[in-house]
């Protein structure tokens, strides 16, 4: 019975770090999950990385994405540094350890295929084979 006294406390305890149930229904309806943990940084976009070991490892780090974006977050938002960080490829963040940044390395941006922002290349060459049209009568 205590057992689940634990686990109804812990619920609550979620459910109050998430503004409530309004603000833990908002959460999961964003996400699908609720998880608790510590705030371990943010990054520059406005991205929240967490941690809680309680969890299966694979599932104890993760980001909470910037409220710019809405629903509409994509991994390609996240920077180098933090994804070596979220998938246990650097043992300590980017706070603590920060990157060496060269001269010669670009500014990290998302990936903007399927936006209206995309690179789209064209051809200046003539194409080889002519679309045909019928003609009127």
């Amino acid at each position: 019975m205590s057992k689940y006294i634990a686990k109804l406390s812990r619920f609550s305890q979620i459910i109050k770090e998430h503004g409530g149930p309004v603000g833990a229904f908002i959460k999961l309806y964003k996400t699908d999950e609720l998880k608790t943990g510590t705030l371990v940084g943010e990054d520059k976009f406005g991205n929240k990385y967490f941690q809680n070991n309680m969890y299966f490892m694979g599932r104890s780090r993760w980001v909470e994405y910037s409220p710019a974006v809405n629903m509409d977050y994509d991994a390609s938002q996240i920077p180098a540094e933090w994804h070596h960080w979220l998938h246990y490829i650097a043992d300590e963040p980017p706070t603590q350890q920060p990157p060496v940044q060269r001269k010669w390395m670009a500014e990290h941006t998302q990936n903007l295929s399927a936006t209206p922002d995309e690179y789209v290349p064209y051809s200046t060459t003539k194409p080889k084979v002519q679309a045909w049209t019928p003609t009127k009568k």
